[in-house]
């Protein structure tokens, strides 16, 4: 008779405290998957010491207390990716180059669209606002905002696809004439 009041006296504590033994698991573990395994894993460990806890109000303070080792003990068992190598690798510094090509090559791209067009993507992918913020500051329909973005979006793959901005195929594999040369850089292939 003990042992089934222990159980529910067990379970009436972790039916009433979830919540918050899952809160303190996701202060300590970044990923709520892992918060859980981690509550899992506290309980089944506290259950056996129940009877132990004398002053049940000190319950979840223990819990704490166990979540704490047992992700200590995660953390310590955790299989370093590192492999020890006889040569150093190279280093790999960012110098911010591939960026300033993009957004070059994405500038180039947004002068072959319609100024609305361009207006639209700008605002849509950009400055993030949303379709409706968007229509009121263009004085535009949400409709005609969604459509124009729509289209624009596809010119802009097709032109990216083309090849012209170095994405796309390789640019031996051009035909001649496929592409014009200019300030502009515009495919004629462009949908």
């Amino acid at each position: 008779m003990a042992v089934n009041a222990q159980v529910l006296d067990f379970e009436e504590y972790v039916r009433t405290r979830q919540d918050a033994l899952l809160r303190s698991a996701r202060r300590l573990v970044p990923d709520p998957i892992d918060a859980q395994d981690l509550v899992q894993t506290a309980l089944a460990r506290t259950y056996p010491r129940w009877q132990a806890i004398a002053d049940k109000g000190l319950a979840d303070a223990y819990m704490r207390r166990v979540m704490i080792n047992t992700r200590t003990e995660w953390w310590r068992a955790r299989k370093l990716e590192e492999v020890p190598t006889p040569e150093l690798p190279d280093a790999c510094v960012d110098d911010g180059s591939e960026q300033r090509a993009d957004r070059e090559m994405l500038q180039d791209a947004l002068r072959v669209l319609a100024p609305k067009q361009r207006q639209v993507v700008v605002l849509r992918h950009y400055r993030q606002l949303s379709t409706e913020e968007t229509a009121h500051a263009l004085g535009m329909s949400v409709g005609t905002v969604k459509s124009t973005l729509h289209r624009a979006l596809a010119r802009l793959r097709a032109e990216l696809e083309a090849g012209c901005y170095g994405y796309g195929p390789a640019i031996g594999t051009r035909r001649a004439g496929q592409c014009r040369t200019g300030m502009e850089d515009v495919c004629a292939v462009a949908a």
